[in-house]
């Protein structure tokens, strides 16, 4: 049976449901069932089989089958050539980092970042390794600027950033780290594929925590790396994923294959409920600020609006005009929104960041006194609406404008 492929021509919706499958060969099912074996059959003579080796399925460790239909539909998603998919977010941010990165070379990377992001880079491979990192404001182009050198190797970026929502100008930082003889690589778990590719713009390499919008249902757990060149992943497939074991399990690859199907008609939700919610917390007279690239007050809107083309994501960050239990209080009234970490859930998630977070020096001032990133999901918007209402009103923040 001819393998079909379902090429750019295609709408992205009708990617996300048809790349990566293919009918089962053995059952004619017409979904690729789930492979759970750690090994696959050897050939007839097995001795010059590079056991090390993830270019064909040997042993799951090197890749199984699941994880080869998951990359095949990531790569369709974001427009690349290829993808590897590995068992976190942060064991593809780890994966990049330690194939790519030698002692002496130079990182500049975004002040906000996911946590692994920022511990990886300012002090693991910082103090372990000796790779040499500069941390700017990559919302600033002529931050980035001062910062590389024809020394620097890696700009590491997240747009929208985690957990300030910050935009950063993929295209333009692209167009300086070549211009330098570096390397562009975007965290683009907060957007999706859906709503913003980075290669497109420039981008060596994306990565996506698949644990969050391409699974969206809060069950499993997965990252990506993507390029449009196959050889830049090449060492990372090696290295990374064979000799450090960050593989992904096929139960996991299963789940997520199967939550990709539905990104684009979630991710629609999640744009058009954000987009309402922080119009309506803009309204609101003791909230201190509001984050969201979507509002025109945004100080990233316009960049945001040039390379986010169908949204502007599920994240907003926002801030009460009061102190730190009544912070903890308005959480404590939320009956719809759950207080928890992870993000990109079909539910409604919030975490309330204090005022002592360890990076709050790195965050735009009015994050400073603390302050919630909330997760929006895909609930009745006037729901969620009615539940941050009534959580002001009983924390006595609520006022009828």
């Amino acid at each position: 049976m001819k393998k079909r492929k379902y090429g750019k021509e295609l709408g992205f919706q009708t990617r996300a449901v048809h790349s990566g499958n293919d009918v089962d060969k053995e059952t004619n099912a017409i979904k690729r069932p789930i492979t759970m074996g750690n090994s696959y059959e050897l050939p007839y003579d097995p001795t010059n089989i590079n056991w090390s080796s993830a270019d064909s399925i040997l042993y799951t460790r090197n890749g199984g089958s699941n994880q080869k239909y998951l990359e095949e539909k990531i790569a369709n998603l974001e427009n690349g050539e290829d993808a590897i998919v590995l068992a976190s977010g942060v064991g593809a941010l780890s994966g990049l980092f330690f194939s790519l990165l030698e002692s002496g070379d130079h990182v500049v990377f975004s002040n906000v970042t996911y946590i692994a992001a920022y511990r990886l880079l300012n002090e693991l491979f910082n103090e372990k390794f000796k790779v040499k990192t500069t941390i700017v404001d990559t919302t600033d182009i002529e931050e980035i600027k001062k910062a590389v050198t024809n020394k620097t190797k890696l700009i590491h970026i997240e747009t929208p950033g985690n957990p300030t929502i910050g935009i950063s100008d993929i295209e333009e930082i692209a167009k300086i780290a070549h211009e330098h003889g570096a390397l562009l690589s975007v965290d683009n778990t907060f957007a999706s594929p859906f709503n913003q590719r980075p290669l497109e713009l420039g981008a060596d390499y994306v990565i996506e925590s698949l644990t969050k919008y391409i699974n969206g249902h809060g069950d499993s757990m997965g990252g990506a790396i993507i390029a449009n060149d196959k050889e830049l992943l090449t060492p990372i497939r090696e290295q990374s994923q064979v000799n450090l074991g960050a593989t992904i399990s096929p139960f996991n690859a299963w789940l997520i294959m199967r939550g990709s199907v539905t990104l684009p008609l979630r991710m629609k939700a999640h744009n058009e409920n954000a987009q309402a919610v922080a119009e309506w917390l803009e309204s609101q007279e003791n909230i201190s600020f509001v984050s969201y690239p979507g509002l025109e007050s945004n100080k990233g809107h316009e960049i945001a609006k040039k390379q986010m083309f169908n949204g502007y994501g599920g994240m907003i960050a926002f801030g009460l005009k009061a102190n730190h239990d009544k912070h903890n209080e308005f959480v404590s009234h939320l009956k719809i929104i759950t207080s928890a970490v992870s993000l990109g859930h079909d539910e409604s998630l919030i975490v309330f960041i204090g005022e002592d977070d360890e990076r709050q020096y790195l965050y735009p001032k009015e994050f400073h006194n603390g302050f919630f990133r909330f997760s929006v999901g895909i609930e009745d918007v006037e729901d969620i609406i009615e539940d941050l209402r009534q959580a002001l009103e009983k924390t006595g923040l609520f006022s009828k404008i």
